[in-house]
């Protein structure tokens, strides 16, 4: 097919030269007649349709997607929607929202989800073997654990109630400050409450101090003055990585891999597009889409180290990508907090971030 293709397109060319010839050079070139000029144009929309054709064709599929409503979830997905990069892929999408990860694996179990976004936390359940990654979205620092008036410090949340939201990036956060600080969960008071509670308590002051993250953790600083941030992930880049992620079940994952390609090739761009620049456009649609004012989203956009698809795809190309998460899962095996350690490219599909790069 290839060579009648260009046989067809090469008859394109000639007769075309045939015709700059003819206004030249009348008394040394052919005459082509109008019925051979015709017969050419038709050849060469034949062989133009022909490659058309014989393009792969995306089968239009439906994907359910969870979220978590803030910048970090939802800053590479919403524009991959409003920049037509998912339409593109012949990909629609229902977003549903959650408020954590842990919480989201158990949706996805159940078969409500399709895919899903998860912090830092929930990606302890990911090397355990109960979700696959297939896409890295950012390197986070939204994480924070917060002292309320007069905790100034970590050592002083000893005999103190300290809320948390177990299995997610709160209780990591919690566990490594009390690490650092040569202390443990039984220092402390400890109270496992929903995410969508610590703000709550914390506000009321039903407990001393939290562990949580943005925006909840922008809340309590902003309406507590007295507050203090005791840390933050950055206080711990030296002995870990704080990742964001793209997730599907094994089996979704092994069944529909093309549709994952797919789906993080239109993040990629939709990342390209909005990690140096756009914050106030992308502010705006998750605004829209969560419900809440604009500032309060905007205030959001230090939460992290927005990285573009093309270097995530280039690290995952080139190792970079695989040495996150084996520093992540490090810090989580040498914790306790996963009982397993397997290899990264067991629970990480970096041949599909890989792939998805070359756009």
């Amino acid at each position: 097919m290839r060579k009648k293709v260009l046989g067809l397109l090469l008859v394109t060319s000639l007769a075309a030269g045939a015709l700059i010839g003819c206004a030249s050079k009348k008394e040394t070139t052919p005459e082509v007649t109008s019925a051979e000029v015709s017969q050419t144009k038709e050849e060469g929309a034949a062989a133009e349709k022909e490659v058309q054709e014989s393009a792969p064709v995306q089968k239009p599929v439906t994907v359910s997607v969870a979220y978590m409503p803030n910048y970090g979830s939802l800053w590479a997905i919403e524009n991959a929607i409003e920049q037509g990069y998912l339409e593109e892929e012949g990909i629609t999408v229902k977003l549903t929202e959650f408020q954590d990860g842990p919480t989201i694996i158990a949706a996805m179990e159940s078969g409500s989800i399709d895919i899903g976004y998860i912090g830092q936390g929930a990606h302890k359940l990911c090397i355990e073997g109960q979700a696959t990654i297939f896409a890295l979205s950012h390197i986070s620092n939204g994480d924070a654990l917060i002292g309320g008036e007069g905790i100034l410090s970590v050592e002083d949340l000893a005999g103190k109630k300290v809320a948390y939201s177990s299995g997610s990036s709160s209780e990591d956060i919690l566990l490594n400050s009390l690490k650092k600080a040569g202390m443990t969960m039984d220092d402390i008071k400890a109270v496992d409450m929903d995410a969508s509670a610590i703000v709550t308590a914390m506000l009321s002051g039903g407990v001393d101090a939290c562990a949580t993250w943005s925006p909840n953790s922008l809340k309590i600083l902003e309406e507590m003055p007295k507050a203090t941030k005791l840390t933050d992930n950055l206080t711990f880049s030296d002995k870990t990585v704080s990742l964001a992620s793209w997730i599907a079940m094994p089996g979704y994952a092994k069944e529909n891999r093309d549709v994952l390609v797919r789906f993080t090739r239109a993040l990629f761009k939709a990342m390209d597009y909005a990690a140096n620049d756009h914050y106030e456009e992308t502010s705006e649609l998750i605004a829209k889409q969560t419900a809440q004012d604009v500032k309060t989203v905007f205030e959001q956009r230090g939460d992290a180290e927005w990285l573009t698809g093309k270097v995530v795809a280039g690290g995952a190309a080139n190792g970079e990508v695989e040495k996150y998460y084996e520093l992540q899962k490090a810090n989580f095996v040498e914790s306790g907090a996963v009982g397993k350690n397997p290899a990264v490219s067991d629970y990480v599909m970096l041949d599909v971030m890989t792939e998805a790069g070359e756009y």
